[in-house]
């Protein structure tokens, strides 16, 4: 009787430890969790932002006589491309972030060819609200680049804690799933060619 009422005390002893250990990861998880939704929510206040300012600036652009009608056709399909790709907060896998980050980097370039054929006519480069809205997309991609490395650690922090024993024995039973990362787009990694 004695080793039966050990047995069944060491038993217990085992699924409370365990019960205690589970509750603690999960806290701590959801914290991580909560702190990375929060990072994401500042990513697309960002793109928002960007968005936004872009409305503004085709439409002082189009004011232009004779400015080239398909960098702005490109700019205006690369934004609606990018807003219509929504990704949540509670599913940001890897393969989805990358797909958002294509759509987002795509609407990029189109903007860097706009800001660059800009220089081929005097008139816009003189028009003081196209320099104020370039003045504000340029702070605008600045405030982006922070958000995603602030998005980026605390991904990084949410992961580790994921992954690590015996963290990693529960997150998966808990419903804990890691999250995707900003990448450094493919064409970053080609050296620029520079000819005088």
């Amino acid at each position: 009787m004695k080793k039966s009422l050990l047995v069944i005390l060491v038993l217990l002893a085992i699924i409370m430890i365990g019960g205690c250990m589970s509750c603690n990861i999960q806290r701590s998880l959801v914290g991580l969790d909560e702190d990375v939704k929060a990072k994401w929510a500042q990513v697309q206040n960002q793109y928002q932002r960007r968005s936004d300012l872009i409305g503004n600036l085709v439409e002082t652009v189009k004011g232009a006589a004779n400015f080239e009608k398909s960098t702005l056709t490109d700019v205006i399909n690369a934004r609606a491309k990018a807003t219509s790709i929504q990704l949540s907060a509670d599913d940001l896998s890897p393969e989805k972030l990358k797909e958002y980050q294509a759509a987002q980097g795509q609407l990029g370039q189109a903007l860097g060819r706009l800001m660059m054929v800009n220089e081929a006519y005097p008139e816009l480069k003189s028009n003081i609200n196209f320099l104020k809205l370039q003045d504000e997309l340029a702070g605008t991609e600045n405030r982006i680049s922070v958000e995603r490395k602030n998005y980026n650690e605390s991904v990084q922090a949410y992961n580790v804690k994921t992954r690590q024993f015996p963290n990693n024995l529960f997150a998966g039973m808990m419903g804990f799933k890691l999250h995707g990362t900003f990448e450094a787009d493919a064409a970053a990694q080609k050296a620029p060619s520079v000819k005088f």
